[in-house]
């Protein structure tokens, strides 16, 4: 069986509109990418869709009552509302420097979540 998807590509400004062709679950031709990054795309994202995850955590003695973190790389699209929520239960103690672990393997992926901000103690 033959599918197409159609996606917008991600991976930089241009934004171009690819077309993704499947059978039988296998990615058969990436059309209307301008690069390689477009193709690589194209084609993890309809087998395997991976996202960033940026949210904040609550400090205790901080400056600041949250800290912005993000995931260390992309983690499956499937784990990300598991992932928002064990953040919302996370809290740190200031202070936290950007780069700074908070989490480690969140929910199974092998994926840290890291401190995007400096938050001094109070």
């Amino acid at each position: 069986m033959t599918e197409t998807r159609e996606l917008i590509c991600i991976n930089c400004p241009l934004g171009c509109g690819l077309t993704v062709t499947m059978k039988d679950g296998e990615v058969v031709k990436v059309e209307g990418n301008t690069c390689p990054k477009g193709e690589a795309y194209g084609k993890k994202e309809v087998t395997n869709p991976t996202r960033i995850v940026t949210s904040t955590v609550r400090v205790s003695g901080g400056l600041m009552p949250v800290v912005s973190v993000k995931t260390a790389s992309d983690i499956p699209k499937e784990k990300i509302m598991d992932c928002a929520r064990v953040l919302k239960d996370v809290k740190v103690q200031a202070p936290v420097a950007i780069g700074d672990v908070v989490l480690e393997n969140i929910c199974g992926t092998g994926v840290s979540i890291i401190a995007t901000k400096n938050v001094s103690a109070a």
